[in-house]
């Protein structure tokens, strides 16, 4: 199944966006103020309770089935030494992922999903985007498509990470073109190179945001001239999930980096969507910041496979058991004086 045919057909849906039911939110904080508790000493697990409920459209959201959709690709910019893995890495982690060796079958699992790995193309890398860009527009179309293809109608719960060697070099090159500021604010060591790496990057990506400067500044053109595959696939899965009415849970930096462009041309794109954590490459929280997103967690991660969102997940999970399983005062029969 094709979602967006052209261009033109993911720029009309990221500008007409479902919005979440406001009577199935407002009875599920009518049912939050029944239960035997005191009110609002559940904090953000009875915000997320709220949450799902109006993505689900019930008072009484559930998880019967949840996916995490992990997205592979190869860069062309790393021809310029933006990372201290080469490209072949990609495949073997892919490999690792399909084997069950990976931290993300562990999490996953551990989380109650279902796990997807799409690998996308990965003989054949996107272009130096410091040349030209990433992608041709019927590259970046498939690249959306493939990750609209993992969204299905009922999921309700879907998670997303990445795997790409010098994907945390696209992810801020997204970043420093969807919203502007200096580019060394959302350059950082990915996955572990040194002072002279870090501004090898920094160079690449200013280059590239000048090469591109004067091309339009839609979403999808953002997408296709400093993005990845990989990247791509993820925000045709949010957009997708967004049709669908699936709530999304976020990765890290590079999964995040995928929303930005759709962020700053509609930022109500950001509404079905929890960030799951907040990675230490420290252009993910100035990222959520922008955003006006609130991540569930800090715990210093930065690995990426969606790692950080599966272990969130069971956080969601939580939050849920205890919207739709405790009594209410009625029920158990306690005064709600508490």
């Amino acid at each position: 199944m094709i979602c967006f045919a052209s261009a033109r057909d993911f720029e009309t849906a990221l500008a007409t966006l479902a919005e979440a039911s406001a009577d199935a939110r407002n009875d599920a904080l009518v049912r939050q103020g029944e239960l035997t508790k005191p009110a609002g000493s559940l904090g953000r697990l009875e915000e997320i309770a709220v949450f799902f409920a109006g993505w689900q459209g019930r008072a009484r959201p559930r998880i019967d089935r949840a996916r995490a959709a992990i997205f592979a690709g190869n860069h062309g910019v790393t021809v310029h030494g933006v990372s201290a893995f080469p490209p072949s890495v990609t495949a073997q982690m892919v490999a690792n992922f399909s084997g069950g060796g990976a931290a993300i079958n562990t999490l996953s699992a551990a989380a109650g999903l279902e796990l997807t790995v799409v690998a996308l193309d990965l003989d054949r890398p996107t272009a130096d985007f410091a040349a030209g860009a990433a992608m041709s527009e019927t590259e970046c179309l498939d690249a959306l498509n493939r990750g609209a293809a993992v969204v299905d109608a009922d999921l309700d719960l879907l998670t997303l990470g990445e795997m790409g060697i010098g994907n945390s070099t696209v992810a801020a090159a997204l970043c420093a073109r969807s919203f502007a500021g200096a580019v060394p604010g959302w350059v950082g060591p990915g996955t572990g190179i040194d002072g002279h790496g870090v501004a090898r990057k920094i160079e690449v990506i200013e280059r590239a945001l000048a090469f591109h400067a004067d091309a339009p500044r839609s979403a999808f053109e953002t997408l296709r001239r400093v993005g990845g595959r990989e990247i791509a696939a993820i925000a045709g899965a949010i957009l997708r999930a967004r049709q669908l009415g699936v709530p999304v849970l976020l990765d890290g930096f590079i999964c995040t980096s995928a929303i930005a462009p759709l962020a700053a041309e509609n930022p109500a794109i950001v509404t079905h969507c929890i960030a799951g954590h907040c990675s230490a490459e420290p252009g993910h929280k100035r990222l959520l910041a922008l955003l006006g997103l609130d991540p569930l967690l800090s715990l210093g991660m930065r690995l990426g496979e969606g790692s950080g969102a599966a272990v969130a997940a069971n956080i969601i999970r939580s939050a849920l058991a205890a919207h739709d399983g405790m009594a209410t005062f009625a029920e158990a029969a306690v005064s709600g004086s508490l």
